[in-house]
């Protein structure tokens, strides 16, 4: 079983599915060279495969890691580096080019305190109760 993203002309994912594992060719109409190419053709959006068992560009098992992140409805696709990432949570976040993960500017502190991000002061605020 494999999973594919259908992305719309903006890199971003509009839906994603289960589909025909990518290693079955058996079945596979003639004149297309993957499943991918054929998704796309049946969906006429791009469609690219993802996988399950992949965050933070990480594998969960033994496996390798696959274009960054398990894509979602939302994530972009990015096209120079095939990756998929979330949106992008608050705007003085930046994208961290190793694990295609967004990251604070600064880190959180590491007290054993709880702490919330402000995007208006761009900074780790105590969370009050």
């Amino acid at each position: 079983m494999a999973h594919y993203a259908f992305i719309n002309d903006n890199n971003i994912v509009t839906e994603v599915i289960t589909g025909i594992d990518e290693d079955v060719t058996e079945g596979l109409p003639e004149g297309f060279a993957d499943w991918e190419a054929w998704y796309a053709d049946f969906r006429g959006q791009t469609c690219k495969r993802t996988s399950y068992n992949t965050m933070a560009n990480a594998h969960s098992g033994e496996g390798t890691a696959f274009r960054g992140n398990y894509a979602g409805i939302g994530y972009t696709y990015d096209t120079e580096n095939d990756v998929f990432y979330e949106p992008k949570p608050y705007s003085k976040w930046i994208l961290d080019e190793t694990t295609w993960t967004w990251k604070a500017p600064v880190d959180m502190p590491d007290d054993g305190k709880n702490y919330v991000w402000n995007d208006n002061t761009g900074a780790w605020e105590e969370e009050s109760e």
